[in-house]
């Protein structure tokens, strides 16, 4: 294009005019060339530099087709073009399209070369290359410098826009949002000619580029993007202001026209260049009183380059006049301008660089949102392409891109980020295999929870969710691996909750099995085997969990809600009413064994024995029942045989009411369990009392018969779920209506005494649990326990819950707390306690240090004593809510009676009012 327009003939070939013999218009031609050129060349690599190497461009083509035309070389002026090869060796024309002035200045003007020796013409090559070796180390200090230019020039941009203007310095006002804006465009222009420069230099002189290179520019990028988005962001109060500064800037230019313009009218001389002088001036002010359009703008400028003539303007009026019209020209295109310099369609020639990019990001995960600034760069890329011709259709060209830099993203950050998590996570949950040294001030540390921070990246027409990514991955291997091996459920899921916690990932469960060896017995196993299990198995009620006990403590099993809730899931909720049975057959062989031995006559006759005593002393021991009696109990007990191990009657009296009150709190777990498995698979159905019938709204769409059988499936199973959420509360409330009857009826008369063997028992049990939990102390640790099959320290309470749950079924809460045991308990220790304390005082002065620690080893055991005593009590209670235990049976069957009635009231007043509803409304 360029040779057919300075080829063609521009002489006339009939006798008209001659253009290659005009002298004057070739001088003028020249002088154009020279003055254009001195303007331009003060700018060039200057930080007010706007759009002076495009002219530069131009400058060059104009000189050729003067030399073209008129075939006369201005030598003086053709090395002053070479020269300035010195401040600018490249200039990148478009994309990866870069243009050396020596090489076409040399090729267009071949003449012109030879005025130039050798050594000058080598020196512009070596001073290219020097160009690019000082720009390479310089890159890591431009960036810094940009750094921080751009981030002032950013919190200047919101301070300044947030602002609300004032009226009395609104002129101030538009004045510095003018700066700011030309400012960011400044920044933007020297960012890209930098980058574009020294990536295509790099990429014509065909030299590799350092990593180190390769980083910096890719932050320049992220600059050149930013600025841009600082624009989009405030956009509207952008554009508000706009127009506001153009008018701003259209009445200082006025002012200063109309200055000149009074300077030529005042002068009576007129001449005919005068008055072009004045008409031109007028044309100018006619043209700045409207919008600031392109055209217009072109009008004003060539007005102004006939009316600044005959020193219409004083120097120190033109020079404010040529700044205030080149920031109207920058403001009025301040979008267009901005929106060229920093597009970054260049990118798609250099996307060699994006690897090693992405592999910093990884290293510096500190900076991992700066990610978004480099994919919209890359999106720059795809106007360009849609235009593209040497191919079918240019989809094509972008599936391909976009192909290209996922793969890309996937294989240098998210599959690199992917296994980094993973491996965090393994490491951590194997700390104790001391796998690798992890400590962060040797090998470092990097947080790359950062990245999950991100929001979704739009590229194309997908958003790149990193977050979502990771977590699928997670999802995935820890599922499949849990497949392959059942026995590592527990670790996966360790790991899924450390990456919770660590770094916010929503896993989903992998609702697999979980029955491992080392995770205790299932479902099945215990509830065929629940006369050992309840032996071996000690209950945690507050957190509900199974813990077994071993004869040296070096290894505890536990069980688990969880764990049961797996089970159920694995084996169906079928199975939870099987256990329950399982369960009360168990309960019915213990009862018998319970009820054998309060029949006993030993035993029978010194509880009636303790219930008489009582009745005749209660008014002088204000209605508490003594200490001192459950203690004569608990010896008297002994006198009548010891078992081998050391055990008495009372001893095993007290493990048979253990097990009960483990298969108690086994059948509370089940429940529990029962309704964590309900409530996870109907969490998604919106209102449990409003379940809409799938099958009759597929009859009534007509859908196929397929559809029919999958409907009628999921009323089934809604079905089956919405019974086994509402079912399982009802567990306890069943054993003790199962067994209440027997336990009150007058056959079992003797059953009636078991509220008097309450104090003896739980004295036994207090001396049973300090027993153990001073073993822990001793070499020989057989028979030691932190939680045996009470609730030692507050935490197991089997035995108290089957207490509880006995005292239910016989009616007896009202005759228990008759005793006020624990009060007098509590008593009898204070009381201890204080003698103690006192007696402590008393010898206070004397010397004798056995004596002292004698009373403080008293005074400690007493505490002890104390306190588990009161641990009883509470837990007593705890354990009594779930049995209603604040009612007697008769109060029971009254408000039976009373729901009965009104359940009847309220069935025939429906009926009633059905009966005589209007038809309409029915």
């Amino acid at each position: 294009m360029f040779y057919a327009c300075i080829e063609q003939q521009f002489d006339s070939l009939n006798g008209g005019v001659s253009v290659s013999k005009n002298s004057t218009f070739a001088e003028e031609f020249a002088h154009s060339i020279r003055s254009i050129f001195a303007n331009v060349e003060a700018k060039l690599g200057e930080p007010s530099e706007i759009d002076q190497r495009d002219k530069y461009v131009g400058i060059c083509g104009l000189f050729v087709l003067h030399f073209q035309i008129f075939r006369t070389i201005d030598k003086k002026f053709y090395k002053s073009l070479l020269d300035i090869c010195k401040k600018v060796p490249a200039i990148t024309l478009t994309a990866n399209i870069i243009w050396f002035p020596d090489n076409f200045l040399i090729q267009k003007i071949p003449a012109a070369a030879k005025l130039l020796d050798r050594k000058s013409l080598q020196a512009i090559k070596i001073h290219r290359d020097t160009f690019l070796q000082q720009k390479a180390q310089s890159l890591t200090k431009d960036v810094q410098s940009y750094y921080v230019f751009v981030s002032s020039w950013m919190m200047k941009m919101e301070s300044i826009l947030s602002k609300e203007q004032r009226m009395d310095k609104f002129a101030e006002d538009l004045t510095n949002r003018c700066n700011v804006f030309i400012q960011g465009f400044l920044y933007a222009y020297s960012i890209s000619t930098i980058i574009k420069t020294t990536m295509n230099l790099y990429m014509s002189m065909q030299k590799p580029m350092t990593k180190t290179s390769v980083k910096a520019l890719c932050r320049l990028v992220e600059l050149l993007k930013a600025i841009e988005h600082m624009f989009y962001r405030r956009s509207m109060v952008v554009a508000d202001s706009v127009s506001h500064i153009t008018q701003h800037l259209q009445h200082q230019a006025l002012n200063s026209i109309s200055v000149a313009k009074k300077r030529v009218i005042s002068d009576k001389k007129y001449s005919e260049q005068r008055l072009d002088v004045l008409s031109a001036l007028v044309l100018a002010e006619n043209t700045l009183n409207g919008p600031s359009t392109k055209q217009r703008r072109l009008i004003v400028s060539l007005a102004l380059s006939v009316g600044t003539q005959m020193k219409t303007f004083k120097d120190e009026e033109l020079f404010p006049l040529q700044v205030v019209m080149k920031k109207l020209d920058l403001i009025s295109e301040l979008r267009e301008r901005v929106q060229t310099q920093c597009d970054c369609c260049f990118l798609y020639w250099h996307r060699a660089v994006f690897p090693i990019y992405l592999d910093d990001v990884y290293e510096n995960a500190v900076d991992a949102a700066r990610l978004h600034y480099m994919f919209s760069a890359l999106r720059d890329c795809v106007p360009a392409m849609m235009h593209a011709r040497h191919l079918a259709s240019y989809e094509i060209l972008l599936d391909c891109y976009d192909k290209e830099i996922m793969e890309i993203l996937n294989e240098h950050l998210l599959d690199k980020l992917c296994k980094e998590i993973e491996k965090d996570l393994r490491l951590s949950v194997h700390t104790h295999l001391k796998l690798d040294d992890r400590n962060p001030f040797k090998v470092g540390m990097k947080d790359l929870a950062l990245f999950f921070s991100l929001n979704p990246i739009r590229f194309f027409n997908r958003f790149i969710n990193i977050r979502a990514y990771v977590t699928h991955y997670l999802d995935k291997t820890f599922y499949n691996l849990t497949t392959v091996a059942l026995h590592d459920w527990a670790t996966y899921s360790e790991m899924r909750n450390l990456a919770t916690q660590r770094y916010g990932l929503v896993m989903t469960e992998a609702h697999l099995p979980s029955q491992t060896l080392e995770q205790g017995l299932d479902v099945l196993e215990i509830m065929r085997n629940i006369h050992i299990f309840v032996s071996r198995y000690l209950y945690n009620l507050n957190n509900q969990i199974f813990i077994e006990r071993t004869s040296n403590n070096k290894h505890l099993n536990t069980i688990n809600i969880r764990h049961i809730a797996n089970s159920i899931r694995t084996h169906g909720t079928g199975i939870m009413n099987t256990t329950v049975n399982f369960t009360y057959q168990f309960l019915k062989k213990k009862f018998y064994i319970f009820s054998q031995f309060m029949y006993d006559e030993h035993i029978k006759s010194r509880l009636i024995k303790d219930i008489r005593f009582f009745r005749e002393i209660k008014d002088q021991n204000d209605h508490k029942y003594p200490f001192d009696r459950a203690e004569k109990f608990n010896r008297g007990i002994r006198k009548l045989g010891i078992t081998p191990e050391g055990q008495s009657y009372l001893d095993q009296f007290r493990q048979l009411i253990s097990q009960i009150g483990n298969a108690m709190g086994y059948v509370r777990m089940i429940r529990s369990g029962g309704l964590h498995c309900s409530s996870n698979a109907i969490r998604f159905v919106p209102d449990l009392e409003d379940i809409v019938n799938f099958e009759e709204l597929v009859k009534e769409e007509g859908l196929a018969e397929e559809t029919l059988k999958a409907a009628r499936h999921l009323d089934s199973v809604l079905s089956d779920h919405t019974r086994n959420s509402a079912e399982g509360t009802e567990y306890f409330k069943m054993l003790v209506d199962v067994f209440a009857p027997e336990f009150r009826r007058p056959k079992n008369i003797h059953l009636r005494n078991f509220y008097i063997i309450v104090p003896p028992l739980t004295l036994n049990f207090v001396e049973h649990s300090i027993s153990c939990k001073e073993k822990l102390n001793k070499k020989n640790k057989i028979g030691a326990a932190f939680t045996d099959d009470g609730f030692l320290n507050g935490i197991v309470f089997p035995l108290i819950l089957c207490v509880a749950y006995i005292l239910k079924l016989l009616d007896q809460y009202r005759e228990f707390d008759s005793l006020h045991w624990f009060q007098s308990v509590r008593e009898k220790y204070l009381k201890e306690i204080r003698a103690v304390a006192k007696q402590q005082n008393v010898q206070s002065t004397s010397q004798d240090e056995k004596l002292l620690q004698t009373m403080n080893l008293t005074q400690k055991r007493l505490d002890v004593y104390l306190q588990e005593f009161e641990l009883l009590y509470f837990s007593l209670s705890s354990a009594r809510i779930f049995f209603r235990a604040d009612k007697t049976a008769a109060e029971e069957n009254q408000e039976k009676k009373e729901k009965e009635e009104e359940t009847k009231t309220s069935n025939g007043d429906l009926s009633d009012s059905t009966g005589s509803a209007d038809p309409v409304v029915k």
